[in-house]
């Protein structure tokens, strides 16, 4: 008898194998989706009570305009190159990257426990009072955040606490999704700009000898040959979005104990501050050593803006091996009781 083709399936084939491996372990999938959709709907129409800017009840068009402002055209719809030099473009990545990190876990998903959590049910109130809170006292972010909560519920309530427990961090990366607009990036980016100012020149001054005179978000020389202003681009609001989204990526994927995650994620703040220092002192550097066509260089390349991240992802990857969970136990210096052997004194 010819022997039967046994090769395990790959490519697609394996995805789409997979795919229908999770969505059968899930129960009552198709009221949770219903339920979903229902929730989705309310949103749409009665998400957004602000309709000033733009003139619409749906919170997702408001969050679309919100993040997207100059890069959304009314005759040409988005406009995706302006979209992408937006400061808060993330807030469009952030939900495909929480499907890949579920994705990622799909066979813990598989194999863990399902069943009905009614408790649940005192989240998705706490949600729908976080809406209605939002759209009376016109305020869409907190609507958007309650949005995000209520869909956790739901999930929640049938399939239970191990899924809670296994989606509280991917789902936490939701809240990346709120877009701050512009009075909240310049409340972020104003002292971050400072203290960047601040550090860079200390740094300038007091390690490498450069004499970098500070004024508020100014950095020159004492002779004017360069001049830099730390600008809002300049102030980390892109550097610090990114690595706390990677140290929170990272921390999801690679410890289990929650105190090990928070530390990783906590350590994102200070990093962000030393990669934006990083580029800052390249700039600064450059100038003095070339000259001033050199620093504008080093700021506009985009070679060098990817510069501050080797140091901020090196960090938290070096943190992330110092915490590891699967250290080798210490040696214990006591001797070994071995157990039916004859001691002779």
């Amino acid at each position: 008898m010819p022997e039967e083709n046994s090769h395990p399936p790959a490519g697609f084939a394996l995805f789409w194998r997979d795919l229908a491996g999770l969505w059968r372990s899930l129960p009552l999938r198709v009221p949770v989706l219903v339920l979903v959709g229902l929730w989705v709907v309310m949103f749409q129409f009665l998400g957004n009570s602000t309709l000033g800017y733009i003139n619409t009840p749906s919170l997702f068009g408001w969050w679309l305009w919100t993040a997207g402002v100059g890069a959304l055209d009314a005759s040409r719809g988005i406009r995706w190159s302006a979209l992408l030099a937006q400061d808060e473009v993330h807030v469009f990545i952030m939900p495909f990257v929480v499907a890949v990190l579920l994705w990622c876990r799909r066979r813990e998903i598989v194999s863990m426990p399902k069943k009905l959590w009614w408790p649940a049910l005192g989240l998705l109130v706490a949600a729908l009072m976080l809406h209605l809170l939002g759209y009376m006292i016109q305020q869409t972010r907190i609507s958007l955040a309650g949005f995000f909560l209520g869909v956790f519920a739901l999930t929640g309530l049938f399939w239970g606490t191990v899924w809670l427990r296994l989606a509280l961090f991917p789902f936490g990366l939701l809240l990346f999704c709120v877009p701050l607009g512009a009075g909240g990036v310049e409340i972020i980016t104003f002292p971050l700009r400072l203290l960047a100012t601040r550090i860079t020149g200390a740094v300038c001054h007091g390690a490498l000898g450069i004499n970098v005179i500070q004024e508020g978000t100014l950095l020159f020389d004492a002779a004017h040959s360069y001049e830099y202003e730390v600008a809002a681009a300049c102030s980390g609001i892109r550097s610090l979005t990114a690595i706390l989204a990677f140290s929170v990526i990272y921390a999801f994927l690679t410890f289990k104990s929650t105190w090990r995650r928070l530390v990783v994620v906590g350590a994102a703040f200070p990093l962000a501050v030393v990669a934006n220092v990083f580029r800052l002192t390249l700039i600064i550097v450059a100038a003095e050593a070339f000259g001033r066509n050199a620093g504008n260089y080093v700021h506009a390349s985009s070679l060098f803006s990817l510069a501050p991240y080797v140091p901020s992802i090196g960090g938290v990857m070096l943190l992330g091996w110092w915490l590891r969970e699967d250290r080798p136990a210490p040696k214990s210096n006591e001797p070994l009781l071995v157990t039916g052997a004859r001691q002779e004194l």
